[in-house]
């Protein structure tokens, strides 16, 4: 006779299943966040809009996803209503919002932005927090998974963009949208056929004073310190690198770079998913505290090397070398992403843990659009080396204060 199969034997495929099927739901369902960023160039030749006005794209779904999440978090979302719901509702609104695009006059897109991040505040941290219902062994490695999904979703734009065989702009801008809305109703619709874990936290009445509680001890206001300085790069690099290689690739003469840059955006925001896997397994083994240490030293590491690689190609040195430097910088500076996460769900009061989490990214993406809105500014009036000058502080106090969680 043929052995039934154990209790745990069913919840480890459960949740490999769960996972597998909820990362999917996260990589269509983030696809509208960089969308407009990937077509900047065509919209703001189309617009005659300034770096400045285009850098407010960007920014609108940043801040978007902080009054999202805020809202979220103060009302209790992620805590009293179940992850499929929330999701399919954001995936919806998102992809809703990012088509509007198509329609909308150019003073309506910030407005179409911002909610577009409002929306995806109802799929990202939710996500996390769904996804530890399942993991309780090996969770560092399930999250890791789940945002190596959110950076695949966020790099496909570019991809999308840079396909096209002819053109210096890649792609029509409106087949980039098109593409990316259907992908994340898509991604809610999958959302909605993962069940709750077995090992989920929970629901209970917001209370604003234990929102406050969540984030008030020793070992989570270090967790948060290091978030802060992970944040502080990641999303500054995910939104001008394309800008950036465009540059590098013009000076080495190439007749189309903007196809070039979306391509090689893609590569360094895209390898940032095998990071993120890899990241989940050393945490797991090694520690957390101790992965995101490393993984911070590592990132602000390439941030200073590349202030001078790039400084050299623009000497005329070679490309090679920046491209190089910037794939294990793309590696790197999502590692330790899922880590923290991770580390707030084990640290934070169970019955906070949606909010806290939620408060948590809330910061982090609020510090985001400060560093996204100086990029331009000191890129075009010192260049591109002090730009990464800028950006190598944060994950080194980042570093810092994971040294710090790692003594305690």
């Amino acid at each position: 006779m043929t052995a039934r199969p154990s209790t745990q034997d069913v919840q480890d495929a459960g949740r490999w299943r769960a996972l597998t099927l909820l990362a999917l739901a996260v990589v269509c369902c983030m696809s509208p966040w960089f969308s407009a960023a990937a077509v900047l160039p065509q919209l703001r030749a189309l617009w005659g809009w300034s770096s400045a006005q285009g850098a407010s794209l960007t920014l609108a779904v940043q801040l978007g996803f902080v009054a999202g999440a805020v809202l979220s978090a103060f009302g209790g979302l992620p805590d009293r209503f179940p992850h499929r719901r929330l999701m399919l509702l954001g995936g919806v609104l998102a992809g809703a919002a990012n088509l509007g695009l198509l329609a909308a006059r150019p003073e309506l897109t910030l407005v179409l932005r911002a909610l577009t991040g409002a929306a995806l505040a109802l799929v990202y941290p939710v996500s996390l927090k769904a996804m530890s219902g399942w993991f309780v062994r090996g969770r560092g490695l399930a999250l890791g998974v789940i945002i190596g999904a959110l950076t695949l979703g966020s790099a496909l734009p570019h991809l999308v963009n840079g396909l096209n065989r002819g053109g210096a702009g890649g792609l029509d801008w409106r087949a980039v949208i098109v593409t990316t809305s259907l992908l994340a109703a898509l991604g809610g619709m999958l959302a909605a056929l993962v069940p709750a874990g077995p090992h989920r936290f929970p629901a209970v009445v917001f209370r604003p004073a234990g929102a406050l509680r969540a984030l008030s001890g020793r070992k989570l206001r270090l967790t948060t310190l290091g978030y802060l300085g992970h944040m502080w790069e990641l999303y500054a690099c995910w939104a001008w690198f394309a800008a950036f290689f465009a540059g590098v690739l013009t000076r080495a003469g190439d007749t189309i770079p903007l196809r070039g840059a979306a391509l090689a955006t893609f590569a360094v925001v895209g390898v940032g998913a095998l990071g993120c896997v890899a990241g989940g397994l050393l945490a797991d083994r090694l520690g957390r505290a101790r992965l995101t240490r490393a993984a911070m030293l590592l990132s602000g590491g390439c941030a200073l090397s590349l202030a001078l690689v790039s400084g050299w190609q623009r000497a005329g040195g070679p490309v090679w070398p920046v491209l190089a430097v910037s794939l294990v910088w793309g590696a790197s500076i999502i590692a330790d992403s899922a880590q923290f996460s991770a580390l707030t769900s084990e640290v934070a009061d169970p019955r906070y843990v949606g909010t806290a989490l939620t408060l948590q990214l809330a910061l982090g993406f609020t510090l985001t659009a400060l560093s996204i809105a100086l990029v331009p500014v000191v890129a075009a009036h010192w260049g591109w080396s002090v730009v990464f000058l800028l950006l190598a502080p944060g994950p080194l106090l980042g570093a810092w204060a994971m040294g710090r969680l790692q003594q305690r």
